[in-house]
């Protein structure tokens, strides 16, 4: 017996919700935005509130399609996925602790006319005990189709939404806080040093310990014996948003690492007044060369014991 499995996929929402200079969220088919006298003139909503206070703002859902389509309106908290750090959002049947769980649409549910638009107001209330600082999330429309797609012996359905951003800031100290942690080093270089390149993979956790969004600007530095430089770049694969509370595993590829080396690999994070490094330590050394030698100069010491001793008067 075939079972229908579902499953929804926020790929339209984590790929159109971009920087702040983006239009509003679509996916060609639908459009979610804050409500405003132009179209894209309030991409993302920008809020701002105390501890205890309830907001009050409307999103628009615009319908692009010949078709009138029907969405469950629904508050999203936002989080940084592990795969990459990309800006994602919880969905419907997951938990919501943040943004997501203090936002109430005046409707659950939306059918939208052919190319039109429905504007829904909605609240957002913030509890007297709310955590000072960011709390990104968003407010999402999930489309009620579910569209089939080919799952072999299991068949599958699609199930799409979109998303506005959130931006709510709680009022209190904001504290950036960020750390590099549990810094790894493996290495691949070849047996007969000079064949080829050796290769070295970094990995490293970004730690956002704060309670505000951070924009981390990593270095990635390596220095041999004697103090040498062997590499210092900036890394380009670092999320434009690690969000408060998040953490992230990244790795970096290092080509060219050392074949015949000894020193420490460093990893330099900075973001809005913080600035932390960790690190670890190497050898570059090809071990069965290296066992070869050893082998060669025991041989070559034993021998020279042997003789010694042979040397000596009595013997």
């Amino acid at each position: 017996m075939r079972r229908k499995l579902y499953v929804l996929l926020l790929s339209a929402a984590l790929l159109l919700l971009g920087s702040p200079a983006a239009q509003a969220a679509e996916n060609g088919e639908w459009a979610v935005y804050p409500a405003a006298a132009r179209l894209g003139e309030r991409p993302y909503f920008f809020l701002t509130a105390d501890p205890g206070a309830t907001l009050r703002d409307r999103v628009t859902v615009a319908n692009k399609t010949a078709e009138p389509l029907t969405f469950r309106l629904y508050g999203a908290d936002a989080y940084n996925t592990e795969r990459d750090g990309g800006f994602a959002l919880r969905t419907l049947k997951e938990p919501q602790t943040g943004t997501g769980a203090w936002i109430k649409p005046e409707r659950a549910t939306v059918t939208v006319p052919p190319r039109s638009a429905v504007t829904v107001p909605f609240t957002l209330t913030v509890p007297a005990d709310a955590d000072p600082g960011d709390h990104p999330g968003a407010l999402v429309a999930l489309d009620e189709r579910i569209a089939p797609a080919d799952g072999g012996s299991v068949a599958l359905g699609i199930q799409r939404a979109v998303g506005a951003r959130v931006y709510l800031k709680v009022s209190g100290p904001a504290v950036p806080a960020l750390a590099v942690e549990d810094v790894t080093l493996e290495q691949d270089r070849p047996v007969v040093p000079g064949v080829r390149d050796g290769t070295a993979v970094v990995t490293y956790t970004l730690h956002n310990r704060g309670n505000v969004t951070l924009n981390p600007q990593v270095v990635l530095s390596a220095q041999g014996l004697f103090g040498r430089t062997l590499l210092d770049r900036d890394l380009a694969q670092v999320p434009s948003e690690l969000l408060p509370r998040q953490r992230i595993r990244l790795t970096e590829k290092w080509i060219g690492s050392p074949q015949f080396d000894w020193g420490e690999v460093t990893l330099t994070a900075t973001a809005k007044d913080v600035r932390e490094s960790a690190g670890v330590s190497f050898v570059a050394l090809p071990w069965p060369l290296a066992g070869v030698l050893l082998l060669a100069a025991g041989g070559g010491l034993a021998g020279w014991w042997i003789r010694r001793r042979a040397a000596r008067p009595g013997h």
